[in-house]
């Protein structure tokens, strides 16, 4: 079993610092944090000679990645972050889209920029942060930059093939901020736990949340069991942790796992959650928030309250109500409201609503004359205000708290030369949330195997992406109009 660093945590009586940041790799302070700003601020001043134009980073998880996020919302500079995953092709798209003024990346994607405006975040980038010369600090008050300013880009796949891309602004984090602190927060000197990726709003809410909390974060690059289990179940300075269906799953495979009596409670996002994961948790006294949220909405907008352990919501399924004073209305495909239990399109509206898509001729029929956004997700409210989720964005797979476009997939498999057609679908999944299964007619000639496919495939999607499992059916069921009726694979494989 892992073995962590406990006495990390503790801090003398009388000796009490105001941590910001702790790792494997260290412990930081906020003093630190606001020394890094300052180096921070001078580099890009010095480069980019203003703070006003968005800064892009392309690099995998790290401590000085999550410095670099927070001096940005500090400064009240613009940032783009990058899946140090995607595609030479994909990232290129990206930057000749938003232009950042500098690019800031790790010693694993250097490779793959251009010597103009780069900046390597190596650790001696890191340690010259500590030796800055902060007698002559000015650092702006953060309260007094403009909330409707951007804050930054952040890319979103939809089901259109084409990834978009969504500006945020300061008053939907501070909006989403205050909302959830009504229902908890972490103490100052306690540990949110950060194992999520930091291209995302779902990580980069955790640092922008605890920067405005002045609480401490946690960072784990990656889900790893055992610290995991040991952090939430021992170490008293843990108090929250964002995890998605399929990390919540891992841990309850474990039959002796439990969190400790002070732990809050771990934020439960990113995909379908199964009703027997729910009932788990609650019977085993684990306090889970499920919710509902999206990068439009600076992640969760629709939450349940915090229970003490051992309360189970009622009913469980339910993602709770939304965070006042965002309002949402349940719609048909005419527009007009529905009542209690009927099943529809999810609408939303209020501070935490992003203003519209970046490239505009993305933004039709998504909002209303009224400012009303289509979330393109639909569910239903019960008599007592729950919400529901019945299926998220029409055709989207969202699995282990990714998400999978399925057209993207389908054109990677029709270029295979045993798949005639190709249909991607999200099977519920106990573990994944949704499974990428793959319902395929076949050329003539030998019949693949899904060892074979996901080999052939991997040079163009990434690991998440690549199918699960793979059915061999002699036609797909269709409209009078040509379309394959996914619903029905889905049913049929589900």
């Amino acid at each position: 079993m892992f073995k962590s660093r406990l006495h990390r945590f503790e801090f003398k009586k009388g000796d009490t610092p105001h941590v910001f940041l702790s790792s494997q790799h260290g412990m930081y302070t906020y003093s630190d944090l606001d020394r890094f700003t300052a180096f921070f601020k001078d580099l890009v001043e010095k480069k980019a000679d203003s703070l006003k134009w968005p800064v892009a980073f392309l690099s995998e998880s790290s401590d000085v990645l999550i410095f670099c996020i927070a001096a940005c919302w500090k400064l009240g500079i613009p940032f783009i972050p990058i899946n140090p995953n995607v595609k030479n092709e994909e990232l290129k798209n990206y930057l000749d889209a938003l232009k950042p003024v500098l690019i800031f990346c790790d010693g694993n994607n250097r490779g793959r920029l251009g010597d103009e405006n780069v900046i390597k975040m190596d650790e001696n980038f890191f340690l010259n942060s500590f030796t800055h010369d902060i007698r002559d600090m000015e650092l702006p008050d953060p309260d007094t930059i403009d909330k409707e300013q951007i804050f930054g880009y952040f890319f979103t796949s939809g089901t259109s093939g084409k990834p978009k891309i969504v500006p945020l602004k300061r008053r939907q984090i501070l909006s989403a901020s205050s909302a959830s602190a009504q229902n908890f927060k972490p103490d100052p000197n306690h540990f949110w736990l950060l194992c999520l990726p930091l291209n995302h709003i779902g990580g980069i809410s955790i640092i922008l949340r605890s920067v405005i909390y002045e609480s401490a974060i946690y960072r784990l690059g990656e889900f790893h069991e055992e610290m995991v289990k040991e952090f939430l179940g021992e170490n008293q300075r843990f108090q929250a942790a964002s995890l998605v269906p399929t990390m919540l799953k891992r841990l309850l495979d474990d039959p002796l796992f439990k969190t400790h009596r002070d732990f809050k409670s771990i934020l439960l996002g990113g995909g379908p959650v199964t009703e027997n994961l729910l009932r788990k948790s609650a019977e085993r006294g684990i306090p889970i928030i499920s919710s509902y949220g999206m990068t439009e909405t600076c992640a969760q907008i629709i939450a349940n309250p915090l229970l003490a352990p051992s309360g189970m919501y009622t009913p469980l399924k339910s993602v709770g109500k939304p965070f006042p004073p965002n309002e949402i209305q349940i719609r048909d495909e005419n527009g007009r409201v529905l009542g209690k239990n009927q099943s529809g399109a999810l609408w939303l509206k209020g501070p935490q609503v992003f203003d519209g898509y970046y490239s505009e001729d993305e933004n039709d029929r998504r909002f209303d004359k009224d400012g009303w956004f289509n979330t393109g997700d639909y569910g239903h409210m019960n008599g007592f205000g729950h919400i529901f989720i019945e299926s998220r964005r029409n055709d989207l797979i969202i699995t282990g708290g990714e998400n999978v476009n399925p057209n993207e997939v389908e054109e990677a498999m029709l270029k295979l030369p045993t798949i005639k057609e190709a249909v991607v679908i999200g099977v519920p999944d106990e573990e994944w949330g949704q499974k990428v299964t793959a319902v395929v007619t076949l050329k003539n000639g030998k019949t693949p195997q899904l060892d074979e496919i996901r080999e052939q495939l991997k040079d163009a999607l990434t690991d998440f992406k690549l199918p699960k499992e793979l059915k061999i059916v002699k036609d797909f069921p269709k409209t009078d109009t040509g379309k394959v009726k996914r619903w029905e694979l889905v049913k049929k494989f589900g």
